[in-house]
């Protein structure tokens, strides 16, 4: 039997991928537990919906330290405290410091509403009726020190439709994320994903 995995969830407002990882962690009986969710705004709605499901929360405030250096530092104190296996970004909005990037390096994962490379930064869906694409989606990765650029885990893809706005498009996106990232973050949980050479490998020989 597998020891149980500790995950913690980073937010900065509602978490809506928080809030699928969880139900899905709960409703799938993975070997793990959300062992906290933290944000960096006291007033992430995301917070009450973990602490709803008896989840532990924390806020580290990035307003409350001079520097980017100091803020991740405390912000690695607290995350450290709960022995995480694995480290979540669900709509955290921060640039992260290499210094703790390289902290986590392999067990930390992001999802962004794009499919990198194309499109890396904020606004994709925007960026994405500019360029005229034909598709469009997200991607699961693991967190390097280069923006939206490490080893991808797994991807969805949406059509763009000639109606679509900004909206609709993000609407379409985010539902498939809801999806996609819980699997990632089972895929991890279960030991399933290895990195080679900066390409992610999947053990898809389970039937779980």
């Amino acid at each position: 039997m597998r020891p149980m995995k500790n995950i913690v969830i980073l937010i900065s407002g509602r978490g809506s991928n928080m809030e699928a990882v969880i139900r899905a962690a709960q409703a799938e009986q993975w070997p793990a537990r959300i062992a906290a969710v933290i944000s960096n705004r006291s007033d992430a709605a995301g917070l009450a919906f973990a602490a709803k499901h008896g989840i532990a929360t924390a806020v580290v405030a990035n307003k409350d330290y001079a520097t980017r250096a100091e803020f991740d530092a405390a912000l690695q104190t607290v995350i450290d405290g709960h022995a995480p296996d694995l480290v979540v970004l669900a709509g955290f909005m921060r640039i992260l410091t290499p210094q703790f990037v390289e902290h986590y390096a392999g067990r930390m994962l992001n999802i962004h509403p794009s499919l990198l490379p194309l499109f890396p930064g904020l606004a994709t869906h925007a960026q994405a009726l500019a360029a005229g694409v034909a598709e469009h989606g997200a991607t699961v990765h693991f967190v390097t020190a280069e923006l939206d650029h490490g080893p991808m885990v797994a991807q969805a893809v949406v059509p763009v439709l000639a109606d679509d706005t900004v909206d609709s498009l993000s609407a379409r996106v985010l539902a498939q994320e809801h999806t996609l990232y819980p699997r990632a973050v089972r895929w991890f949980i279960e030991g399933r994903l290895t990195i080679e050479q900066g390409q992610v490998h999947v053990d898809h020989t389970t039937n779980q």
